[in-house]
């Protein structure tokens, strides 16, 4: 046979596809077939080929391609042509006479004589039916050979007559082994007649898989792999936002941006990306659909800078709502609750904009100053209306955002800022640079990092005063978030431009600081940047520098386990303060929260975040915002209170989406809370959200972070050799990066009870007592606390259980004088483990009747579910009267009435209603005879055995 596997090598596999290569080759291997779609450029001809390569190498079998074209549509049964192009006349032999004739000329093959006389030439095309037939014989008679993979790319095309006949075949291709890979052009616009149905093609069952766009990392990694320029990483970022993900968008953008830097000499970093004539035309075809009116919605919409159906209204646009409900159903708008209009593709808006006349434009800039309630919005518009420079425009907007920063408003300050700044006369260079420096610095407080990243390279381009270049640096730098990697360039050109000023200089070393601890892992070398920022900014009278350097060199001193980080930090909370840097999630007082945990002081540490919270939610960035939140959450979550954690979990999610910063950080606090007090498997998404985004980031403070959280889930889920695969990854990175207090990330009891669970005890035993050492050095009670459970585990899996129960039960007592209410469930349940493995069933029941009640007024549903599963094992005592006549439900509310539930927390956990609970409650008493709760619970804990 001969097989037709394409261009592509079996080994060429796509750059950031093997999540979609791996799904659609499982699906493969199980006999389905693969449907491949998505929008124009992103991939999946790519994908296709790479998919039809690795499949042919696994099965050995045989693969018939087809890759029909637009402009060839209309020519019948092309697509058979290709398809069977690579199989020989002998594969026609089962077919009868009259079969073979019709589809050598189906195929444009020649007839052998006797076939030419049993049917003319010219008919073949009349009967429909015996060329199918007979291609379904010829699939059938290959299929007995070999594995058959059809391979349709751009099955959009397919002429009609093939399209039919594939759809015969695969109606009944039942039991043979004949799959499919199509890939299928998403339509913008209503469907052609005709177009046909991309699934009815393929044999059943099949999985339809629509191909991603592709991450920053991924991105990055494709433009490396060309020959053009190797772009730094702020200009790689550009270029994945700016298409969106979509390969052929960011190829074509990198390619125009190269050729724009080398004949015009313009840094790639700064001013709009240049869209080639290619990419353009693909944008408008995308718009092209469009009605007309819709059209003129859109244009509004591409002109505001928060477009709203209900400013579109105002401005004059009185059919947007059916406007933008067009624009989502052909693709160009995402669809949104809120009403926002946001284009599916960032460039569609500027092209949209740009093809529309001059006179079309100031009409909507008009309109939406009218309509504008926001003052920002108005006054952006009004100058579109009326380009110039002027002084007296350009004091009144610096004075608005000055108010508008004041009031605590830094996303309003930035933008008035920079329209201040496009009215300075060109003259006054020094005022232009000042407005622009600052605006780019509101805008690093709001979170809008693209503004920020904008202005700053405007700003590196024009002037040539030192200050204001390394002022400009230092917001690229900011900018960047955890993704602190990307501007690895920045620092050097911002130390030569800082030259010996200790002003400019200790504001650059407290940067460095973070990078060394961000990029590099070090937090040795971290450490003595920020030392050598404090000194500098100390001789420049910089407090505010000063303020930040000395917080962070407390932050590496107990991280490192230092013994001057108290003093330290006490140096950071003196007066003088300065007001920015004491409500930001890098001053003194978030840190000092930090310090109240290393000391089991839950409640100081949450009073001085709740206050932080109120605080920063006025007048701090959106940052802080995020950081105090996800603070406030695990603080909640060691309180034992879940239900809350979850809150503030999602709020810093929601936070961190809004402002576009980097996301590791609050997938970390949102697996943590979902492992506490929500969903395991949710749990275990968020911690492989949280790693993917650290590691895209190249963030090495939290990406310990995140395997920490995923190996803590897979713990939880029982999956101990995965547990054990993440938490040692954690182990590795942290003690490169020099953790002295064991305290400050607490991993090491997760890490140790996953070992003792795959068998490695002694490996568990060296890691507690190394971390016990440090602990008891620095008097970390509650930590030691924790790791006394683990070691328990080492004694019992030493072969003396009993002194484990003992150790255990000691344990949770000292746990129960100490703050830590789920570590204290989390003891009782293992002792109960313990308890029932040593075959001490009635203390066993006792312990782990003991954790049910602490996880369930903790809320900790995942944990509740684990307890209840291992009390469910105990064998039933004979009921006393009347409880057998319980039903499931009211039993199971009874239950957990005994536990010391109340019905929300009830209604939670069984996931139903509250009403429900309060039902099977009142039928309880009833059966029972039970006045009371308290009543209830009695008869309940009897019957279970419990004193």
């Amino acid at each position: 046979m001969v097989r037709r596997i394409g261009s592509v090598s079996s080994d060429a596999r796509p750059t950031g596809r093997d999540a979609l290569l791996t799904t659609a080759s499982a699906a493969l291997d199980a006999g389905d077939s693969v449907l491949l779609t998505g929008e124009p450029g992103i991939g999946r001809s790519t994908a296709l080929t790479a998919l039809a390569a690795l499949t042919a190498e696994r099965t050995g079998g045989l693969v018939l391609r087809c890759a029909p074209a637009e402009a060839e549509r209309q020519l019948p049964l092309l697509g058979l042509i290709d398809l069977l192009s690579g199989v020989p006349d002998a594969a026609f032999a089962t077919l009868s006479l009259r079969e073979r004739a019709l589809l050598r000329v189906a195929l444009h093959r020649p007839c052998a004589q006797e076939e030419a006389r049993g049917r003319p030439y010219g008919e073949a095309y009349d009967d429909v039916l015996t060329l199918r037939v007979a291609l379904l014989k010829t699939l059938t008679a290959l299929c007995g050979h070999a594995p058959v993979l059809l391979v349709l790319d751009d099955a959009q095309w397919l002429d009609r007559p093939s399209a039919e006949a594939l759809e015969f075949v695969a109606r009944r291709a039942g039991g043979l082994p004949l799959t499919a890979i199509a890939a299928w052009r998403v339509t913008y616009g209503p469907p052609e007649a005709g177009s046909g149905n991309a699934e009815a093609l393929c044999p059943a069952p099949v999985l339809p898989l629509a191909v991603p766009p592709m991450t920053g990392r991924e991105v990055a990694a494709l433009l490396a792999a060309q020959d053009g320029p190797a772009w730094p990483r702020p200009v790689q970022a550009r270029l994945h936002a700016a298409s969106g993900g979509n390969p052929y968008a960011a190829l074509e953008l990198s390619r125009a941006l190269a050729e724009e830097s080398r004949t015009t000499g313009r840094d790639p970093a700064g001013g709009p990306l240049p869209i080639p004539a290619a990419l353009r035309a693909l944008l408008l075809a995308r718009l092209a659909p469009l009605t007309p009116q819709a059209r003129r919605t859109l244009l509004a919409a591409s002109a505001a800078a928060r477009p709203t159906v209900a400013l579109l209204r105002r401005a004059g646009r009185d059919t947007a709502p059916a406007d933008v409900r067009e624009a989502v159903r052909l693709g160009v708008v995402e669809p949104s609750q809120a009403g926002s209009v946001r284009f599916t593709q960032p460039l569609l808006a500027r092209v949209l904009y740009e093809k529309a006349a001059p006179a079309a434009r100031r009409r909507v800039h008009a309109a939406l100053a009218e309509a504008a309630d926001d003052p920002v919005e108005r006054a952006h518009h009004l100058a579109s209306l009326s380009p110039g420079w002027d002084a007296r425009t350009a004091a009144a907007l610096t004075a608005a955002a000055t108010a508008a920063r004041r009031r605590g408003a830094p996303a309003t300050a930035a933008r008035l800022g920079r329209l201040a700044a496009d009215r300075t006369p060109s003259g006054d260079a020094a005022a232009d640079a000042e407005r622009r420096l600052t605006a780019a610095e509101d805008a690093v407080a709001a979170g809008d990092y693209a503004l920020a990243r904008g202005i700053a390279h405007e700003v590196l381009a024009e002037s040539a005063r030192p200050a204001d270049r390394v002022r400009a640096w230092i917001v690229l730098v900011d900018s960047s978030g955890q993704a602190m990697a990307e501007v690895a360039d920045v620092f050097p050109r911002a130390l030569e431009d800082a030259r010996d000023d200790p002003e400019l200089l200790a504001r650059l070393h407290y940067r460095l600081s973070w990078r060394a601890w961000l990029v590099e892992g070090s937090a040795a070398a971290a450490l003595t940047h920020a030392a050598r920022a404090a000194v500098l900014a100390l001789r420049a009278a910089d407090r505010r520098t000063e303020l930040l350097a000395l917080t962070q060199q407390a932050a590496l001193e107990f991280y490192l386990g230092r013994p001057g980080a108290e003093r330290t930090l006490t140096r950071a909370l003196a007066a003088p303060q300065d007001p920015r840097v004491l409500f930001d999630h890098n001053g003194p007082v978030f840190l000092k929260h930090r310090r109240h945990l290393l000391h089991d002081r839950l409640d100081d540490a949450r009073t001085e975040l709740r206050a932080l919270v109120y605080t920063v939610r006025y007048r701090g960035s959106a940052e802080s915002l995020c950081q105090c939140l996800s603070g406030l959450a695990q603080v909640e979550i060691l309180r034992g209170r879940c239900e809350a954690a979850l809150g503030l979990a999602h709020q810093a999610l929601r936070v961190t989406e809004q402002a576009g910063l980097s996301q590791g950080p609050a997938w970390y606090a949102v697996a943590l809370a979902e492992a506490a007090g929500g969903a395991a498997d949710r749990a275990l998404a968020a911690a492989d959200l949280a790693r993917r985004h650290s590691e895209d980031d190249d963030d090495q403070l939290f990406l310990p972070r995140a395997l920490h959280a995923e190996g803590h889930v897979r713990l939880l889920r029982g999956e101990s050799a995965a547990a054990v695969h993440a938490l040692q990854r954690v182990r590795l990175l942290e003690t490169g990066q020099g953790q002295g207090d064991p305290a400050v990330r607490r991993w090491q009891s997760d890490l140790a009870e996953a070992l003792v669970a795959t068998g490695r005890a002694d490996e568990a035993a060296e890691l507690l007592a190394e971390t016990r050492a440090q602990a008891a050095r620095l008097g970390r009670q509650g930590l030691l606390a924790v790791l006394d459970r683990a070691a328990a585990l080492v004694t019992e899996a030493r072969g003396d259980p009993a002194a484990a129960a003992a150790l255990l039960d000691a344990t949770a007592t000292r746990l129960a004088a100490l703050p830590y209410r789920l570590e204290e469930a989390r003891t009782r349940l293992v002792l109960g483990q313990v308890q029932a493995r040593r075959g001490a069933m009635a203390p066993a029941r006792a312990a782990l009747t003991e954790a049910a009640r602490l996880f369930t007024r903790a809320g900790a549903h995942p944990w509740l579910t684990l307890t209840t599963d291992a009390l469910d094992q105990f064998p039933a005592p004979a009921a006393p009267a009347g409880l057998d006549t319980l039903s499931p439900t009211e039993h199971r509310v009874a239950l957990l009435v005994a536990q010391g539930a109340s019905n929300r927390e009830i209604a939670a956990h069984l996931t139903i209603s509250v009403k429900t609970v309060e039902a099977a409650l009142t039928r309880a008493y009833r059966k029972l005879s039970a006045r009371s709760r308290v009543a209830l619970a009695r008869a309940v804990l009897a019957h279970d055995g419990t004193p």
